[in-house]
């Protein structure tokens, strides 16, 4: 991802897109072929030593306060050539730098896509390793019913999926490029030269541009780095909680000769997943500075181009970064099944409850009459837990209710209330995400 958006790519693809305008203006009898080949012989020296150009480049836009006046003017000393001057002819800069930009873009999507398919890969083995692992689900942090361990990371392998697919929508979103010249009117170059430059360089020509492609096609490409980035935090968050000492249901690895703590010699804390809940508060932040670059005056203005060659660098190499820390933390996770038995263990049952009712209501009680006893056997559980005794179990006070024990034949309660009744259809729920 560095190597896409460094220097030497970026003038690779300048140096492209200043060759292919040149050949569209032979077709259309402007420059002379004899001409273009003297510029394509500079152009190819300019190619097998990009740093020299880079260098160059950057020594005369010291002086001359514009890059792409600093790049020509590199470029035309390699020509060295009368040639030369048709080179960068009718464009202007935001041609090159805006087309560049678009196949920038799109090579991110692509590595994009190719970390989050990495990352779901390490979330689809440890989901299906743990299929059956049975855990509680908690809503609002509190013991809910159960659920499987699978099928919270089958959840996680949905949610990168959509992601996925956002950010290859986004990058064919942001796959426009624009040769029309200083207001987006084409007066000086026919839109054949455009589209010649766009079609070789995988692009759509803007159908309308101004002396810019417009940035709500920028802005779209960004929300969907930072709302993939969303996604990685709630997983982070996720993990982080699963950490918790009174919990520790899963854990990060945690690597021989590692230190957790300056202080605490025995802490293990969940440092990655803090570091990806932080990075996606950047991911967030670079997308609002996006959507403040729609806004420009007229046909362009430059306050938008300082905060591009910030946030999108940024925002792609982070969120490659992000993924590669995903998909190291998942193969590396360390999972306790005895621990969530010992959790599960710790609602004494009441994850029942539902069941419990819903049974009441098929054997002719109202919802509010099955509810409140149900509830009140609920309540009583708790307050036997709470007054320190070792009986209190969910199953045994409804069954010491005669209001609900004369509702279910002997054993019929007992069948009800086991982990398998919530766990029947979690093969179908696997199927239905793919795994």
């Amino acid at each position: 991802m560095r190597e896409v958006w460094s220097e030497e790519n970026k003038f690779r693809i300048w140096l492209e897109i200043e060759l292919l305008a040149t050949e569209a203006l032979v077709r259309e009898k402007v420059v002379p072929a004899a001409d273009l080949e003297r510029i394509r012989a500079g152009i190819e020296r300019c190619m097998a030593d990009l740093p020299a150009l880079v260098a160059r480049a950057k020594e005369l836009e010291r002086t001359l306060n514009h890059d792409v006046i600093g790049f020509t003017t590199a470029v035309t000393e390699q020509i060295n050539d009368p040639a030369s001057r048709w080179l960068h002819f009718g464009l202007t800069s935001s041609d090159v730098v805006d087309t560049a930009f678009a196949v920038q873009l799109v090579q991110s999507a692509k590595l994009l896509a190719e970390a989050f398919k990495t990352a779901r890969k390490a979330v689809a083995a440890r989901a299906r390793e743990h299929r059956t692992t049975p855990c509680i689900g908690r809503s609002h942090g509190i013991h809910a019913e159960p659920t499987t361990f699978g099928l919270k990371l089958a959840l996680m392998y949905d949610e990168l999926g959509r992601a996925l697919e956002r950010v290859e929508r986004a990058g064919k979103s942001a796959a426009v490029g624009k040769v029309s010249g200083a207001v987006g009117t084409s007066a000086h170059l026919s839109p054949r030269v455009e589209r010649h430059v766009c079609r070789k360089l995988g692009l759509r020509p803007a159908p309308l541009a101004t002396q810019v492609v417009q940035r709500d096609i920028h802005a779209e490409f960004m929300n969907a780095l930072a709302l993939a980035g969303a996604s990685l935090e709630r997983w982070a968050v996720e993990f982080r909680h699963l950490q918790r000492t009174e919990v520790l249901e899963a854990e990060e690895p945690f690597t021989r000769g590692q230190k957790g703590s300056s202080a605490m010699p025995h802490k293990r804390n969940p440092i990655t997943w803090e570091r990806i809940t932080g990075l996606a508060r950047v991911l967030r932040g670079n997308a609002i500075a996006a959507m403040e670059n729609v806004a420009l005056w007229h046909e362009r203005d430059i306050s938008h181009s300082s905060v591009e060659r910030i946030v999108f660098p940024d925002s792609c190499t982070l969120l490659d970064y992000m993924l590669g820390l995903v998909e190291r933390m998942l193969t590396g996770l360390n999972v306790y099944p005895d621990n969530m038995r010992r959790n599960l263990g710790l609602s004494l049952g009441m994850w029942n409850s539902q069941t419990v009712l819903l049974a009441l209501i098929r054997k002719g009680l109202t919802r509010e009459e099955a509810y409140a006893l149900v509830q009140r056997n609920a309540m009583e559980t708790w307050a036997t837990k709470h007054a320190g005794r070792d009986d209190a179990d969910f199953l045994r006070q409804l069954m010491s209710d005669p209001d609900v024990a004369r509702h279910f034949a002997p054993g019929e309660l007992g069948k009800l209330c086991s982990i398998g009744f919530h766990l029947k259809h979690v093969n179908a729920r696997f199927k239905a995400v793919g795994l």
